[in-house]
């Protein structure tokens, strides 16, 4: 990140170095002789013109692209560009630099200076002006002064000010674009590997050796009773296996297919669980088309059983989903058990659960975990 900002920073910095360099490399280019650079460094015509394009193009890409144009507010932005534009013609900074400098670096022909060039008048030679005369000098409009002139001049439009005004825009809006492109593909990247910390947890904590010798042995043991769940629960594991290796790669799964996981989980966990665990499971609304994040419940329903039975207690579990048709609504809760050394693992899976709600649902969840009477309760509101 700070290296990132660091050649940021030398890039623009060099950018503008090269900007506040063009106008004393045209200045010197346009005088018969070489113009002062100590002297334009010193004209309020210079930072005129080059503060007016260093303002509009931080203006554009760190404010006015981000508020209007990439929320689509494009009449706005037009207008608010429009005004911009207006300022340009208006303060005029090249025809005002040029104009300034011209005439601060003219000097009068060494031909007629002397005791009586003062005397000498134009309009009273008999073929008018000299060839070497600059009428300019007598002309007051073009007396040089050192005050920032506001006003625009009637009949004059500053065609290059204009000109450089609309490449200046134009490079802001392809820095912001450029900016906001960085920053989706960061936040992508950072979902997809979280979204794949998650299914690796997934798989470690749910379809392990432990678990599905803990399976295999609950089937085996329904086999052996001629049990009509023996084909049942093989299926379901069948199921479970299937989803977290295949289905979950999407980005978004249906709704249907992550509640199946949920019930064939819920099915196999009460295969092992006494009659000293009793299981409230709830399922409300209708579902239909919507689609959710995979295994962005799991985690919470794997604490469940994990923390929230005990071998010698009797506990309660309950595990709500309410469909809606734009949200959805988990809630789960369980006695908590302490686990000894492995309590540390349920606060890790819950807080990357955090970090990829963030980031597949910014601003369109609500998640509340509360610790209150012995009780670990999960409230999660998604908006589909």
């Amino acid at each position: 990140m700070f290296r990132s900002r660091a050649t940021t920073f030398f890039i623009h910095s060099a950018g503008w170095l090269i900007f506040l360099g063009f106008p004393l490399l045209f200045m010197n280019k346009t005088q018969e002789h070489l113009t002062n650079s100590f002297f334009v460094l010193l004209s309020p015509f210079y930072w005129l013109f080059c503060l007016t394009y260093i303002f509009m193009f931080y203006l554009n890409a760190w404010y006015l692209v981000p508020q209007f144009v990439f929320k689509k507010k494009y009449f706005l932005y037009g207008i608010i560009v429009l005004t911009l534009s207006g300022c340009v013609y208006y303060l005029q900074p090249f025809d005002n630099l040029l104009d300034h400098n011209l005439l601060k670096n003219s000097k009068p022909n060494t031909a007629v200076a002397g005791a009586d060039s003062a005397a000498i008048n134009s309009k009273n030679l008999p073929f008018g002006p000299l060839p070497h005369q600059d009428l300019r000098m007598e002309d007051p409009r073009f007396k040089p002064s050192n005050h920032i002139i506001f006003i625009h001049q009637s009949g004059n439009i500053d065609m290059v000010g204009l000109f450089i005004f609309i490449i200046v825009m134009g490079l802001s809006i392809a820095v912001a674009t450029v900016q906001k492109w960085q920053l989706t593909e960061k936040v992508v990247v950072k979902a997809q590997a979280e979204k794949a910390h998650a299914e690796l947890s997934f798989l470690k904590a749910q379809i392990n050796p432990h678990f599905l010798f803990n399976t295999l042995n609950n089937i085996y043991a329904l086999s052996i009773t001629n049990s009509e769940k023996t084909s049942q629960s093989i299926m379901k594991l069948s199921n479970i296996m299937r989803y977290v290796t295949d289905e979950v790669t999407e980005d978004h799964v249906s709704l249907q297919s992550e509640i199946d996981c949920i019930n064939d989980y819920i099915d196999l966990q009460k295969l092992r669980i006494g009659k000293k665990i009793k299981i409230n499971f709830i399922l409300a609304g209708d579902i239909k088309n919507q689609r959710i994040a995979p295994l962005v419940l799991m985690t919470f329903i794997e604490n469940v059983f994990k923390y929230g039975i005990s071998k010698h207690h009797n506990a309660t579990i309950t595990i709500k989903l309410i469909i809606e048709e734009t949200k959805l609504i988990f809630f789960c809760q369980n006695i908590i058990f302490e686990k000894g050394t492995n309590s540390n693992r349920k606060g890790i899976g819950i807080a990357n659960t955090k970090q990829r709600l963030e980031h597949m649902y910014p601003g369109k969840h609500l998640l509340e975990i509360n610790k209150d009477n012995g009780l670990f309760t999960v409230k999660l509101e998604i908006v589909y």
